[in-house]
């Protein structure tokens, strides 16, 4: 039984949900017919020439990294990046991007680095909010009216919560106002202190729909000037988004750390960086698959000893390490992210099985290929 493009496409923006991309990413299919079947799979980071080769007739290459990204008007044949479409669109072979998305995904890019270092990881380093922006609305009205108000507000899109609807909370008092003149009190009179039993209704809405919920609630109350608070809610962290915080099997000293990473990832001319303390001990680790340093302030904050990324500059870094104690290892761009090609392989072979042939390209698409150390005597 053969397997359509469309069906690998399913499982894979399921993973990887294209929600999760950053606005300025580019990621999904870039050529290919979802109709059409595919035979099988190759995965890397980047979808370079010498990777398109390795990939079969009716093969889909699923890439890290997307070909067309910024600035692309033209996939002509005479470009470099139009020449190598043009030719899997001969060969009737298919490109797919899991980018960005895949970073933030649950389990995803930074999830495949922590599992090659052997971290246990705890938590997300830098959460996607989940849900929409949330609005508290707390509203105060007569006893008597209170069912008439919270209907209103839960017309007009108040009160979801999950798969229930209708959630409010509660509790009755006194509420207490002095009309003045040019008031046209709904209860009591100008000049006359009012003391009314009052419930205090308590109910959550989408931001977006605060036009809306508070249209609705003035046109329930019975007061000239209902008395109601409207607190932003602070976002609920997610099990999504950039990077992941881990733990080691157990304590052991930086240099020995960064032997580890050394150790875990493939070799590149890049190599491996430390930057902190030699004999410092290390338990907890952040990482991040990629390219990390806007993420250093959340680091320096996360009750980590070290964070493990990629393409760590040399300001950032100096700054960094002139305020926190958080020791730094930089690694490659490519090998950071290269364990998540075999975590994505795993994915599709446990979808598929047999029907479909899925491998890891061994070839290392890392643009550094010089490797040069020390000085000649």
């Amino acid at each position: 039984m053969s397997v359509r493009l469309a069906d690998i496409i399913d499982v894979l923006e399921a993973a990887y949900p294209t929600a999760l991309a950053q606005n300025w990413d580019s990621v999904g299919l870039v050529c290919g017919d979802p109709v059409e079947p595919v035979d099988a799979v190759t995965v890397a980071v980047d979808a370079t020439a010498a990777v398109v080769a390795e990939v079969p007739e009716r093969g889909l290459l699923l890439a890290h990294h997307p070909l067309l990204l910024r600035g692309v008007d033209t996939v002509a044949a005479s470009t470099a990046k139009g020449a190598l479409i043009h030719q899997m669109i001969r060969a009737r072979q298919a490109l797919f991007t899991a980018h960005t998305n895949a970073d933030a995904a649950s389990p995803g890019v930074s999830d495949a680095l922590a599992s090659a270092l052997d971290l246990t990881v705890e938590e997300v380093l830098a959460p996607t909010p989940a849900g929409p922006d949330l609005d508290k609305w707390v509203v105060f009205v007569p006893v008597e009216d209170a069912d008439a108000v919270r209907q209103a507000m839960f017309d007009a899109g108040a009160g979801q919560m999950g798969d229930y609807s209708h959630c409010s909370w509660s509790a009755t008092g006194t509420g207490q106002f002095l009309p003045h003149d040019g008031a046209n009190p709904a209860i009591g009179s100008v000049g006359t202190v009012e003391r009314v039993s009052e419930d205090r209704i308590e109910v959550i809405a989408p931001a977006r729909r605060r036009a809306r919920v508070l249209a609705a609630l003035r046109s329930a109350h019975p007061y000239e000037e209902p008395a109601f608070d409207i607190f932003t809610l602070a976002p609920v962290p997610g099990n999504v988004g950039l990077g992941r915080i881990g733990v080691l099997p157990s304590p052991e000293p930086l240099s020995a750390f960064v032997s580890r990473v050394c150790d875990a990832l493939p070799a590149t001319s890049w190599g491996v960086r430390g930057s902190g303390e030699p004999d410092s001990q290390v338990s907890r680790v952040a990482v991040c698959g990629g390219a990390g340093d806007s993420l250093l302030d959340v680091v320096a904050g996360a009750d980590v000893q070290a964070y493990v990324t990629s393409d760590l500059r040399h300001h950032p870094v100096d700054e960094h390490r002139r305020t926190s104690d958080v020791a730094l290892v930089d690694v490659a761009h490519w090998a950071s992210e290269y364990p998540w090609c075999h975590q994505a392989a795993e994915l599709l072979r446990n979808q598929f099985g047999d029907a479909l042939a899925v491998r890891v390209s061994a070839i290392r698409t890392d643009p550094w290929n010089v490797e040069r150390t020390g000085h000649e005597s």
